[in-house]
């Protein structure tokens, strides 16, 4: 389908404007969009967010060449499948607090999608930060594997969803650890639901995103983060980190990012 969004989409991670989207490409897909286009919460730390709708994440991330978070990512992939022919749907989820060990006290904050395909349902997501499985994951409970690790999702009971998506990062992980948990019965009916998630990150207390800037990608290797003091480089199971300053911290947006800021 020939969109703005479609062909802007196509332009920001490198594929072919013609390329026909496969089931078997979204593997594809999913590395090219980790890789190119960066988690950051920048416009929650400087105060500039705007309402959530297809114009405004066209403009942000497609026009401005910006990254986002959760509610953003997803939902700007979610309408690029649904222009290609896919059957998907945008849900909600609670991510696991490991430190507190409990669900994050900022509830149904994360956003993810389902998509349907020969009579499987697969959750893929892009806005999970470094934690991305780069591959749709059934929710058979099979174990999907990527280069940035395995991947399954359980089924339980619960009062805030009714699977849970476990996470075995490469090079990171030794066992199985929970991501979040997410409710495929209560799918997002209008995406200006997600204003709601994005009112929260930028207000709740105990949100990890409006506290300081974070910008975070995948790379072929790895992954690299950065915040306002520090620089760290993950690459096959090595960490390097450098304190930055102010000066180091624009010059590495832009150098590492493409962000200017």
């Amino acid at each position: 389908m020939t969109t703005e969004l479609n062909q802007l989409f196509r332009k920001r991670i490198g594929i072919s404007e013609t390329a026909k989207i496969t089931f078997d490409m979204l593997k594809y897909i999913l590395e090219k969009t980790a890789q190119t286009i960066p988690f950051e919460n920048l416009s929650i730390i400087t105060g500039n967010t705007c309402q959530i709708t297809k114009e405004n994440l066209i403009k942000k991330i497609l026009l401005r060449n910006e990254g986002g978070l959760c509610y953003e990512l997803n939902p700007i992939l979610y309408f690029f499948l649904l222009e290609n022919g896919f059957y998907v749907s945008l849900v909600r989820g609670v991510v696991y607090n490991h430190p507190a060990q409990k669900w994050s006290s900022t509830g149904r904050t994360h956003a993810a999608i389902l998509l349907s395909h020969n009579e499987q349902t697969y959750l893929m997501d892009t806005g999970f930060g470094v934690n991305l499985p780069l591959i749709p994951v059934p929710l058979s409970g099979q174990i999907a594997k990527s280069a940035n690790g395995e991947f399954r999702i359980i089924p339980v009971v619960s009062d805030a969803g009714d699977y849970i998506l476990q996470v075995k990062l490469s090079n990171k992980d030794k066992d199985w650890r929970i991501g979040y948990i997410f409710d495929t019965w209560q799918p997002v009916k209008d995406i200006s639901e997600l204003n709601e998630i994005q009112k929260i990150i930028s207000e709740h207390p105990d949100s990890s995103f409006n506290k300081q800037p974070l910008i975070t990608k995948l790379t072929r290797n790895g992954y690299i983060t950065l915040t306002d003091t520090s620089f760290t480089q993950y690459m096959n199971g090595n960490v390097g980190k450098e304190v930055v300053d102010n000066r180091t911290y624009k010059k590495f947006a832009k150098q590492y990012f493409s962000l200017s800021i």
